[in-house]
């Protein structure tokens, strides 16, 4: 190699881009029949990830809705949505285990087709807003759904990341003491 190569950069200065199951569940606290997220080919840090999602006739919600002619709940879809965008919120908390992301707005959101068992959901999320505060991080992210080519389902979601012990009781009765 000459001097005027450059060598190749190390894998530790190179940001990790793709995630599969097991690195996901070391980020979400979603657990099955929850989590629906099976592996995020792209991610740009605060800005946008690319995740799947693969629809089987084995999800439990299939049992019910509906028999006979299988979609996936909407509600399902856009909780994905969310998903892909926790784990890409979720990558940027280094104290993440104490952390939960929870829900603060849902809106615009539009079906267009049903999504079936066989289907591989193609979830891309971009971050449109960020706010750090102390104890709390809040995000608003456009997401959208795919299978194939064609747009499934879209949303905008809107999420806080706050510490897991809040609004909970420290479990033990202080009336007794």
């Amino acid at each position: 190699m000459s001097d005027s190569t450059p060598a190749p950069e190390s894998s530790a200065n190179q940001a990790k881009t793709g995630f599969d199951i097991h690195e996901i569940l070391k980020i979400l606290p979603h657990r099955y029949p929850l989590l629906l997220i099976d592996r995020v080919l792209e991610l740009k840090r605060k800005d946008r990830i690319v995740a799947i999602k693969n629809v089987t006739i084995n999800e439990p919600f299939f049992n019910g809705h509906f028999p006979g002619l299988p979609i996936m709940p909407g509600v399902l879809i856009v909780e994905a949505i969310a998903q892909a965008g926790g784990a890409l919120l979720l990558t940027e908390v280094e104290d993440r285990s104490d952390k939960v992301m929870v829900f603060t707005g849902i809106d615009r959101a539009r079906f267009r087709r049903p999504v079936s068992p066989g289907d591989q959901l193609r979830l891309e999320v971009e971050v449109k807003g960020w706010r750090a505060v102390p104890g709390m991080i809040a995000a608003k992210m456009q997401g959208y759904a795919y299978v194939g080519s064609k747009r499934v389902a879209e949303a905008a979601v809107s999420c806080q990341l706050i510490d897991s012990s809040r609004g909970r009781g420290s479990g033990r009765n202080d009336e007794t003491e």
